[in-house]
């Protein structure tokens, strides 16, 4: 199996996969059990892995939030609670999440074997994949279900990390690929209307060139699944898709 057909089937799966325990009740409570709204324990616990840093290294690993908004919540959140401690707050409900949802998905075992050679590949050139570095950095899961979830939320920073350097590669900015990207959610970033341009037919065409860029990056690591892991890797993510639909 081609490593860009794995891809193409795995990717745009991850994203969504990756991040569907941020806000759910759970992990809305344990931040809040610590003093932190869902909001600023997103950013604490997300960029915690990056350790205690200047809201600006999170902007910069974020990439599309509008600067003032990293700094409020950052700073605030940070006032609240150890950055290091809530990204290994978050982490557990990230394996909460996997263990109260994956009980029923067969092939999790093959699935984590692929997926750490995937995040193994990654981590021997992390160059500009900081926000990914960070949580593959973060000790597995013993147990499979949240050490399942936890690689997804991995991949998802390996995906999300590799296209934001390709995006900044292209010549566009973070916030007008945002708004190419998802024009719904532009103040749920922090941008106020007017601020980001209207986006031309050849931003949107650079837009695409980062897209086949940013699998280009990927396509070296995915290429370390040989046929049989690759098919346990996709039939695995398949079954955690359908048990977190």
């Amino acid at each position: 199996m081609k490593p860009t057909e794995v891809m193409a089937r795995a990717c745009p799966s991850l994203g969504h996969l990756g991040s569907s325990f941020y806000f759910t009740p759970e992990t809305v409570a344990a931040g809040k059990a610590v003093g932190l709204d869902g909001f600023r324990f997103y950013f604490l616990g997300r960029g915690g892995v990056l350790g205690d840093v200047e809201s600006a290294v999170v902007t910069s690993a974020f990439g599309y939030f509008k600067p003032s908004l990293v700094d409020k919540m950052w700073t605030s959140a940070k006032q609240r609670h150890p950055a290091r401690d809530a990204a290994r707050l978050y982490v557990g409900c990230c394996q909460d999440h996997g263990r109260a949802r994956l009980g029923d998905v067969a092939g999790l075992g093959g699935f984590c074997d692929a997926a750490e050679t995937l995040v193994s590949k990654a981590m021997a050139d992390p160059g500009g994949l900081t926000l990914f570095a960070g949580w593959a950095a973060e000790p597995l899961a013993e147990d499979l279900l949240g050490r399942a979830m936890q690689l997804v939320a991995v991949l998802r920073e390996l995906r999300g990390s590799a296209h934001l350097v390709a995006v900044r590669a292209s010549g566009l900015s973070t916030p007008l690929a945002h708004k190419i990207k998802r024009p719904g959610d532009v103040a749920t970033f922090g941008w106020e209307e007017g601020e980001i341009p209207e986006p031309t037919d050849e931003d949107r065409r650079t837009l695409e060139m980062a897209e086949q860029l940013t699998d280009r990056l990927l396509e070296p690591i995915f290429a370390e699944l040989d046929d049989e892991a690759a098919t346990a890797f996709l039939s695995g993510l398949e079954g955690v898709q359908t048990a977190l639909a």
